[in-house]
């Protein structure tokens, strides 16, 4: 590993000068230029000290970055119940991100739980056949290649209006299926 690089690196994120970083570690830009060129090592002291001025711990700086899996396939997905419907997750483990994408399948009749109101936004777009959503004062009637907007603050609950199944790209954000 290249500590030097990582150094400048993370000091130029935070936007600081090497003269700053010097004088807030108390030594000199000499010094942390060499270190920034790799031609000196710090002892680990001086590493926790550059370190906390930068706001990274020990641990941190060493970990290895973990490559973000970008492209999920059918292998990656998982299915559970929601209502008389499934909900097909297309990103594991997308609790962590801002927004969380399923696919609600809801058979002939179907029923999705009732979402109760929460701070955020939900869009969907139908895939396939027609649904229903009821909030307590207004239904809204949807076909394949309609979608919705619907503020989080709004309790409503999805229903299949089909006579064969209905499917809907739903998106929560943020993620709170």
């Amino acid at each position: 590993m290249e500590i030097g690089r990582k150094i400048k690196q993370i000091r130029l994120q935070r936007d600081l000068t090497q003269e700053e970083l010097a004088s807030r570690t108390e030594l000199t830009k000499g010094y942390i230029s060499q270190l920034e060129n790799d031609l000196s090592s710090p002892s680990i002291a001086t590493l926790e000290d550059i370190l906390n001025v930068l706001g990274v711990t020990l641990q941190d700086f060493f970990a290895e970055p973990k490559e973000e899996k970008v492209v999920f396939t059918a292998n990656d997905y998982f299915v559970s119940s929601n209502g008389t419907a499934t909900n097909t997750w297309l990103i594991p483990n997308s609790q962590k991100n801002d927004m969380e994408p399923i696919i609600l399948t809801l058979p002939v009749d179907g029923v999705a739980e009732t979402r109760l109101p929460f701070e955020g936004e939900e869009f969907g777009y139908v895939l396939e056949g027609k649904i229903l959503i009821v909030t307590p004062t207004e239904v809204y009637k949807l076909k394949k290649g309609e979608s919705f907007s619907i503020n989080g603050k709004k309790e409503h609950t999805i229903k299949n209006n089909n006579n064969g199944r209905s499917r809907v790209l739903w998106v929560t954000t943020p993620s709170n299926f």
